[in-house]
């Protein structure tokens, strides 16, 4: 046992040496008190004896100055530092965390945590205003997830208060994108911990299922995510990942399309229709007849239909060039929309609930009426993609006896060059007509027997 003057010795001293001291012998009611300085090791941590009852006691480290461990007599460890901080006038101590065999602060980790305080306060800062600041900077970060900003994204770039009037045309195809390919993986993480890594790794994982030119729109769209996330200035990202993506190197230089269907094809897809039936069946058949995108004959409503005159009127916000097209129907055309059914709960043509929200899920559409052409061809086809039908369309236009402006026209292309300023003919009649000819011409092919 150490006599209680050499405790009061060692104290004196600022250091125990090589000797470990009981806690009971510590002085911590001796006037001349002082602590008692030395260098701190996980060895000496772990040997501290609780203090007195009633009492504690603190050990200053040798090698941060400041740093310190106080002990209890319930025998925790906490590490402390004991500094002027600024606003005080006299120097006080301050938790840095508890030390513990297992969890808690380690020392390495309570030495690093003084230097930074350290040198906060050389700054003029007080660690525990800088403290509140991280800690509300992590609350904005984990708030501004991936998911959230799509969110707004959506709601103030892409759709608006009203999906039936989204802001931009392909306002619901886009975020509808985004929330499938992006939001699914990334979603609950915070917009600026995404990487051009895992923007890559969508773009990989659609070029690998064949859909290289999917691959291409997603970089522009989740481009555009992260480009009005960084203007808007609010969500504490201020370089987008996919910055130096290069379309070209990641997914491939972009190939325009130019899949036509043959006229077996034609005939094959026409049959698969009929057995699908309604809605998908029904609304492929009006891709055929009348040329338009996917999106224009899938999203329609009953309002946009002139029966009696035979007119569709697509309105402007669903238009690509922003403005409405008419379209005439032929009597085909006319007879498959008649037979459609209507609803008492929304008023879309193509609806699998009850006309509330249009049809989805067009993927496995499209892998059915594949597996039945494949069927009726009794052989495999050539891939192609629903918007190849437009092309289709448009190209045996060209075979027709119809002005190649009334072509363009049909397909909602916009009139070239001075004609859209001082040619404001609407073209309607010359419409009709050549819609009744490519209706003539897909009844021929349907009527021809394929071998």
């Amino acid at each position: 046992m150490f006599p209680y003057s050499y405790a009061k010795h060692c104290y004196h001293r600022g250091s125990w040496g090589n000797m470990e001291a009981p806690a009971s012998l510590l002085p911590h009611g001796c006037p001349e008190y002082q602590l008692a300085r030395r260098r701190l090791t996980d060895r000496v941590l772990k040997a501290l004896e609780p203090a007195s009852p009633g009492s504690r006691y603190e050990i200053m480290d040798t090698d941060v100055p400041g740093l310190g461990i106080r002990v209890t007599d319930k025998g925790q460890r906490t590490f402390i530092l004991l500094t002027r901080y600024p606003g005080s006038a006299n120097p006080t101590r301050r938790a840095l965390g508890e030390y513990a065999d297992r969890g808690g602060t380690s020392l390495a980790q309570a030495r690093q945590k003084a230097r930074e305080w350290q040198e906060l306060i050389r700054g003029g800062i007080d660690p525990k205003d800088e403290q509140e600041r991280v800690r509300q900077a992590q609350n904005e970060r984990r708030e501004n997830s991936f998911a959230k900003v799509a969110a707004d994204f959506e709601r103030l770039a892409l759709v608006g208060p009203d999906p039936k009037n989204p802001l931009q045309r392909t306002g619901v195809h886009t975020a509808r994108d985004i929330k499938k390919e992006f939001v699914s993986r990334y979603g609950g993480r915070p917009i600026d911990s995404i990487t051009s890594k895992d923007i890559v790794s969508v773009l990989d994982a659609a070029v690998a299922r064949g859909a290289a030119f999917y691959a291409h729109k997603l970089l522009a769209d989740v481009r555009r995510l992260f480009n009005w996330a960084i203007a808007r200035g609010a969500y504490g990202i201020e370089q987008s990942p996919c910055d130096r993506i290069r379309p070209a190197k990641v997914i491939g230089h972009k190939q325009a399309r130019n899949r036509v269907l043959a006229d077996d094809e034609l005939h094959a897809l026409w049959a698969a229709t009929r057995i699908m039936g309604y809605p998908f069946g029904s609304l492929v058949q009006l891709l055929v007849l009348t040329g338009q995108r996917k999106s224009e004959v899938a999203e329609s409503r009953w309002p946009e239909f002139d029966m009696p005159s035979a007119l569709w009127r697509i309105p402007a916000s669903r238009m690509k060039a922003n403005a409405v097209h008419v379209v005439p129907l032929p009597d085909d055309a006319m007879r498959i929309i008649a037979s459609l059914p209507k609803f008492d709960k929304g008023d879309f043509l193509f609806s699998t609930t009850f006309g509330r929200v249009p049809v989805s899920g067009f993927s496995k559409t499209k892998a059915r009426l594949d597996a039945l052409m494949a069927a009726e061809l009794k052989r495999p086809i050539e891939p192609f993609v629903l918007h190849d039908i437009r092309r289709t369309m448009r190209t045996g236009l060209s075979a027709l006896p119809i002005p190649d402006l009334v072509r363009e026209l049909v397909i909602a292309h916009a009139k070239p060059g001075l004609h859209k300023v001082y040619d404001q003919h609407t073209y309607l009649e010359e419409k009709r007509r050549a819609l009744e000819l490519w209706q003539a011409r897909v009844r021929d092919i349907l009527s021809t027997p394929t071998r």
